[in-house]
């Protein structure tokens, strides 16, 4: 009975909340349909028409998908074929390292991501073995060459990472697949192509809790460690 009546009582005190204490329960997010890869390759191939000439394949890369989603579309503009794979983004891009990106920069020495149309060029052996070389199209790319932004292949992008660490490593700013998917990749790709960059699909939004009214009876008193104050745990209790 003295639980049932401190309940009623903590209920009673928060319907006197004043108006702009309450919040109304948040609307459910919408859901977006899927990323149409084929309609972005034949929008962007109809901007870049006369940049490329080569337009039987296009790669389109969703940076709106974490990195432990497959998120480079090769499209094949003649049958409507779309092959999925995973694919880095640069650490200037998601200084956190949680696998999503956060902000494109075409800034030399940023090690990020940059957005926007890009003309596939030579393969060359470089540094990261097979290689290949990208001219960017757009202001926002544009800085391609000067920064070596390519198309490469290296351990940290193998897909098996995905199964062990929930997300694939970063670049500094190169599009690196998995050293088994690359030379599918830039065979499939191969040089004159466009290649388009972008956050395509919409991350999810973040969860948004009411807040409450008051403290939960009987924890009136309860003080919680801060991030200024106390002992912080050294485990995840």
């Amino acid at each position: 009975m003295a639980g049932a009546g401190a309940l009623a009582a903590a209920s009673a005190r928060a319907a006197q909340l004043p108006d702009w204490i309450a919040q109304p329960s948040a609307p459910p997010a919408p859901v977006q349909a899927p990323v149409d890869y084929l309609a972005v390759a034949r929008k962007q191939l109809a901007l870049q028409s006369r940049n490329i000439h080569q337009s039987d394949r296009v790669g389109i890369v969703d940076f709106g998908l974490p990195s432990s989603r497959p998120r480079f579309a090769l499209v094949d503009m003649a049958a409507g074929k779309i092959e999925m794979f995973p694919v880095t983004h640069g650490r200037g891009s998601d200084p956190q390292h949680d696998g999503w990106l956060k902000r494109f920069s075409n800034a030399p020495g940023s090690l990020a991501s940059s957005r926007g149309a890009y003309r596939t060029s030579d393969y060359y052996w470089g540094a990261n073995g097979s290689s290949m070389r990208l001219a960017g199209l757009e202001p926002d790319n544009n800085n391609a060459d000067m920064r070596a932004i390519v198309i490469h292949g290296a351990w940290y992008a193998e897909p098996s990472l995905i199964a062990t660490q929930g997300k694939l490593g970063r670049s500094e700013g190169c599009f690196v697949f998995g050293e088994e998917l690359l030379p599918m990749v830039l065979y499939k790709l191969g040089p004159g192509r466009l290649l388009f960059a972008d956050k395509l699909s919409v991350p999810p939004p973040m969860p948004v809790f009411p807040l409450p009214a008051e403290p939960a009876p009987g924890t009136e008193n309860m003080v919680r460690t801060g991030a200024t104050s106390g002992t912080f745990p050294k485990t995840a209790d």
